[in-house]
């Protein structure tokens, strides 16, 4: 049983409305927040469309569907967010962004509210460091599709307490995932192991060594994996797994976290995978709603 009843999110795109969609089916009221109307319009027809999807296969009832949108709301004044007992921010992976998100919220926000960040890789300590409330700081990375994924990572930074992490724990719970703890340094758990295995197959392609088709074949077929490494990397995004490797490059000082070239050109060519229609893969399917 989770003491959270109004939970905030900063951020209305993938990962912040799959939070959202969590949170409400949990029977939480939720806030999200973003300083443009298009992308909450983005984000009302993204759980919409999901929630519907689950009607059409059984899973969950009419009313249910529309009592579950019926707790979310969508906002482009932060102060919406200043009754929420925990805040997720879900921005993009740039730590001066998060920075001043952060320091804002910290002063709209009540004193016992925790402000949490979704990042893949940016140092919890250097968002803290924003704040007043350091032992009301930690990391709670989800994994995409959120509504879909069983994990949630609690990322303990140094002045994060003991409360603040048991109250993690019990919102974990409520929302159906397993949480595992991990400390504060680039990656967490699941990115420090996965990101190597990534850029090795960006590597392969770049270097010709094997058609993308076979390099995910080998690894489903081979490794029982659920898809192949690139298709992986098309679905998190390359910009957002190129701003990882930097990062861990940059923490640990090791190569094998190094994008290579290849991903750094397809960034600036926005090929970012399923989001922008075009990755490893094209996805001519998804553009329509990428544009939304």
């Amino acid at each position: 049983m989770t003491s959270e009843r109004t939970v905030g999110i900063v951020g209305a795109g993938l990962m912040g409305s799959g939070i959202a969609e969590s949170a409400a089916r949990a029977g939480l009221q939720v806030r999200v927040y973003e300083p443009a109307e298009a992308p909450l319009d983005g984000s009302r027809e993204r759980i919409r469309a999901s929630v519907d999807r689950a009607v059409e296969r059984g899973k969950m009832s009419a009313e249910d569907a529309d009592a579950l949108v019926g707790r979310v709301s969508w906002s482009t004044d932060l102060h919406a967010l200043a009754d929420a007992d925990l805040v997720i921010e879900a921005v993009k992976e740039d730590v001066d962004v998060k920075r001043e998100v952060f320091a804002a919220l910290d002063e709209i926000v009540g004193e016992h509210a925790l402000l949490l960040s979704n990042t893949s890789s940016i140092p919890i300590a250097e968002l803290a460091a924003a704040t007043t409330r350091p032992d009301r700081v930690a990391g709670l990375h989800f994994f995409s599709p959120v509504p879909v994924m069983s994990l949630v990572e609690i990322v303990v930074a140094l002045d994060t307490s003991d409360d603040t992490v048991a109250r993690l724990e019990a919102f974990a719970r409520a929302l159906g995932k397993h949480a595992v703890r991990t400390k504060d340094r680039s990656g967490f758990i699941v990115n420090f192991l996965l990101v190597p295995y990534l850029m090795a197959a960006v590597r392969m392609v770049e270097e010709g060594f094997a058609t993308r088709e076979d390099i995910d074949e080998g690894m489903k077929r081979g490794c029982g994996h659920p898809m192949g490494p690139l298709t992986l990397a098309d679905m998190i995004g390359l910009d957002v797994l190129y701003a990882i490797g930097v990062s861990l490059q940059e923490e640990f000082q090791r190569s094998e976290y190094a994008p290579p070239p290849l991903l750094k050109r397809m960034v600036a060519a926005n090929r970012l995978g399923r989001k922008t229609g075009r990755g490893f893969y094209e996805y001519a399917q998804d553009r329509a709603a990428v544009a939304a």
